[in-house]
């Protein structure tokens, strides 16, 4: 089990920001590019209807500011981990589109690449003896928000970013169905990343200390 190195520490925080925010960068240009009439703010706010696209942003920033020094509470660091992980599941398992050049390359970006960097970045640098189980249910907070204002922002622009979260398509009954069933999913996963991170920071035994084993009297 590696020990947290705060240089590698920074260093990988600031590739991850690099490629998160750089992910995000080249959608916006894609965008830009594909609907010229279109102006940044334009299509900066229909990107950010997106949970894909403000969880990166969030990661990117909070990394950006890890390399520059900030110092991120454990649970913090681990409730990223846990988004963006979410991030990729989701849409590997609902949402994975055939995409070809440049848009292939940002989609991974957000999608994989990123998710899976950070989850080794996470348990190979980052501390984590702060985490307990009650940062599970503290973890539900960032995509409670994020579907509030999907929801509310649908009724408002008639724009739903997720069939999950589209009353006109599929009924409130369901959509509080799928809302209940992905919380309960990140909530679970809140659960196994809290029994992961102690178990990565357990104190290592001391060099040359036998093994536990039955004792002879």
């Amino acid at each position: 089990m590696m020990m947290m190195t705060p240089v590698l520490y920074r260093l990988t925080a600031a590739l991850i920001a690099t490629l998160a925010l750089g992910s995000l960068a080249l959608q916006l240009h894609l965008g830009l590019e594909r609907w010229p009439g279109r102006t940044l703010w334009v299509e900066s706010w229909r990107m950010g209807r997106y949970f894909t696209v403000l969880t990166n942003l969030l990661l990117g920033l909070s990394c950006a500011a890890i390399a520059l020094g900030w110092r991120a509470r454990d649970s913090w660091l681990a409730g990223l981990v846990l988004w963006i992980g979410i991030v990729g599941i989701v849409y590997h398992a609902l949402l994975a589109r055939e995409l070809e050049g440049l848009r292939r390359l940002a989609d991974a970006g957000q999608h994989t690449v990123v998710p899976l960097l950070t989850l080794l970045w996470w348990m190979m640098f980052a501390p984590k003896r702060g985490l307990a189980p009650r940062h599970a249910v503290w973890w539900l907070s960032w995509p409670a928000i994020y579907v509030a204002y999907a929801l509310v922002r649908g009724e408002i622009d008639g724009r739903h970013p997720y069939f999950f979260v589209e009353p006109p398509l599929i009924g409130w009954p369901a959509v509080g169905l799928w809302v209940l069933g992905l919380g309960a999913a990140f909530w679970s996963a809140g659960r196994a990343l809290v029994a992961l991170g102690q178990w990565l920071s357990r104190p290592s035994p001391p060099a040359g200390a036998a093994p536990d084993g039955p004792r002879s009297r």
